[in-house]
């Protein structure tokens, strides 16, 4: 009997190879190029068209950034740079815009002396936008000469050309030289063409900071809103704006950039009277949530420099240890940007997330600390304030130790002991699979452990309001009763001791009652993750159960009802149809039996989840400071302002 296999599985010559012409590899394989095809990757063309722009700032010779989000679906882009080139490139036959938006790795960020620093790696930024684009138009002007080229799916339809009709967006610009794109997304191309506008703004709003003295100004047509971003003090002013809702400790802000071995290095950083850290850093302008080198560089000039001026002033004695890593952090906004020759820039990842240049470490390093030296020789007060601040976190991380050692001995804490009694837990051992309820309330608790999927759902009640994590420190939280429980289940530990590898649950689901006491629950247990375990928050681990408010039910049917506008729509249509309903609304779980709460909140068929993302990570800081802190007076204008957004328990 003869084997006979598939040919395609066995044939692979000349004719299986397979050449693609201009911008047909980034149409076939778009994820490779701007990382996915989602609202994600949609939002990238918008960042790496505006990139470009940002570039020309960075070397000096533009002002300003105009964005308009257009009720077409379209976006538009004008700065007032030098201009895209458009002269011919002899040795291709065609003008060098055609070939920067038409030809992979072509462009002015590989070396030639166009872009010194940028964060443009490979050159495909502006083309990717338009062969991702059904639509794309680039107008460049040029002393008052205005040249134009129009594309399709990356084509263009005709050469550059001189034009005497410009865009009437030009006046803008005050005749200043320039770049004016306009592209709309390919629907072929990605899931959504509908553009996550405030994530955008936040990204914006960035760039202005990281770049002093560029204004941005952003129109948004469907809601006829404009938005301008401006900021001379840049880092500094950024480290300002995210302390705003805090009390500082310290009365300047530190505040250094100089250039270092061609890296040009710029910090700034404050402490405050919060317990937590936030730390921002970017390279070339592209924020990097994992850090790298320069951050390393960063936390060890820091450390460095307390520790010495601390011993040399007193405030650590001899016998005393110096202080730790963790010690520092406490209470630390600080913003770290860096900028390096574009041709050596490395990130660790597909997506940005890392710097990978080692000699960013060291350089970061010696401008940190030669500053941060005379800084705190020079204003002794803030020395003070600092050296203070890290004695109290020093000893609330031995006190936080200590109480850690008596829960381990007692096997709870770390994942090595006996899992919390409250804990009903799953057969399924593979984190990826499993989902942990955190349950407000006893009898919701019952039926939830009733109505669960026991292979890979696991339950664990907590009865009551937990501890309000904002304003306390680590040894508090891990005495605190439900907080010890929660972290017992989790397996991952907390703080200094966090393994990520040992956490037993990847999907992690608040579930509280539909009312005002249940969204503040949910508030707190938010405001634990994203302060304490923010990993958890940044890995997409943390869900909000949605339960539904209403129940109807007509003849021998039932319907469960989210909002009171679905309510309104159902009861319009049944008064309309004629039939007979009647409508209970749920009070909170407990009223719930087993069966009700699989359907309505836990069958992952049927259920509604609201998963906790950060889109925006200065602005979510600002938010947990002004709704969990102390002062009183943000949480009041805040509450104000979003009074019309309330859902109210009446």
């Amino acid at each position: 009997m003869t084997d006979i296999k598939d040919k395609a599985t066995t044939e692979y010559g000349a004719d299986q190879i397979t050449v693609l012409e201009g911008l047909e590899p980034v149409r076939k394989r778009p994820g490779m190029y701007i990382g996915s095809t989602d609202q994600t990757g949609l939002n990238h063309l918008v960042t790496e068209i505006v990139n470009n722009s940002v570039d020309e700032a960075v070397v000096g010779v533009a002002t300003k950034v105009y964005i308009e989000f257009r009720k077409d679906g379209s976006v538009a882009v004008l700065d007032d740079g030098r201009g895209f080139p458009v002269e011919v490139k002899k040795e291709y036959g065609v003008s060098a815009l055609e070939l920067a938006l038409t030809k992979l790795h072509a462009g002015g960020k590989f070396g030639a002396g166009g872009y010194k620093r940028s964060g443009g790696l490979h050159g495909v930024g502006a083309k990717a936008v338009n062969a991702l684009s059904k639509y794309m138009m680039v107008e460049v002007n040029h002393e008052g000469v205005y040249s134009r080229q129009e594309y399709s799916q990356g084509i263009p339809k005709y050469s550059v050309k001189t034009i005497k009709d410009p865009n009437p967006i030009w006046k803008r610009n005050d005749g200043k030289n320039g770049t004016y794109v306009v592209f709309s997304p390919d629907p072929e191309i990605f899931q959504t063409t509908e553009f996550d506008i405030k994530a955008l703004k936040a990204a914006f709003r960035e760039y202005a900071y990281l770049t002093a003295g560029l204004k941005f100004e952003i129109y948004e047509e469907i809601e006829d809103l404009r938005t301008s971003y401006y900021f001379e003090g840049g880092i500094k002013s950024f480290v300002e704006s995210l302390d705003r809702h805090k009390e500082a400790l310290q009365e300047l802000t530190f505040y250094t950039h100089r250039e270092v071995d061609n890296i040009d290095g710029e910090v700034a950083f404050a402490y405050t009277d919060s317990f937590n850290e936030n730390v921002i850093s970017f390279a070339n302008n592209i924020r990097t949530p994992e850090g790298g080198s320069h951050l390393t560089g960063f936390r060890a000039a820091l450390l460095r420099s307390i520790n010495e001026y601390a011993r040399k002033n007193g405030y650590l004695k001899e016998k005393d240890d110096s202080f730790t890593q963790e010690d520092i952090k406490e209470g630390l906004t600080a913003v770290i940007s860096v900028k390096l020759d574009s041709q050596i820039l490395q990130f660790e990842g597909q997506t940005k997330a890392k710097l990978g240049n080692a000699e960013a470490r060291g350089a970061v390093e010696k401008i940190v600390k030669e500053a941060l030296d005379t800084y705190l020789e020079e204003n002794p007060r803030d020395g003070a304030a600092i050296c203070e601040k890290n004695i109290l976190a020093s000893r609330a991380r031995l006190a936080a130790r200590a109480a850690r050692e008596t829960i381990i001995r007692k096997s709870a804490l770390e994942g090595g002991g006996v899992l919390p009694g409250k804990l009903a837990d799953c057969q399924e051992k593979d984190p990826s699979k499993t989902e942990l309820f955190i349950v407000e309330g006893d009898s919701a608790g019952g039926s939830a452990k009733q109505g669960r999927d026991r292979k890979n759902q696991a339950v664990l009640p907590l009865f009551g309001k937990v501890l309000n994590t904002e304003r306390a420190r680590l040894d508090k939280i891990i005495d605190s009763d439900k907080f010890k429980v929660l972290i017992t289940a989790l397996g991952a530990g907390i703080g200094e001791h966090y393994n990520p590898a040992k956490l037993r649950y990847h999907k992690l689901i608040i579930m509280a009652d539909a009312d005002v006491d249940g969204s503040h629950i949910s508030a707190l247990y938010l405001t634990f993750f994203y302060r304490h375990l923010r990993d958890l928050v940044d890995n997409g681990f943390v869900y909000v159960a949605m339960p539904p408010l209403f129940k109807a039910t007509f003849g021998k049917e039932k319907k469960y009802i989210a909002t009171d506008a679905d309510l309104k729509i159902f009861t319009e249509a049944m008064e309309n149809s004629g039939k007979k309903f009647q409508i209970s609304r749920f009070k909170g779980l407990g009223e719930m039996n087993a069966e009700e709460l699989w359907e309505t909140t836990m069958n992952p068929m049927t259920r509604q989840l609201k998963k906790i993302m950060v889109v925006d990570a200065a602005k979510a800081d600002e938010t947990f400071t002004i709704l969990m802190g102390e002062e009183v007076a943000p949480r009041k204008r805040f509450i104000q302002t979003n009074a019309k957004l309330a859902e109210l328990d009446v």
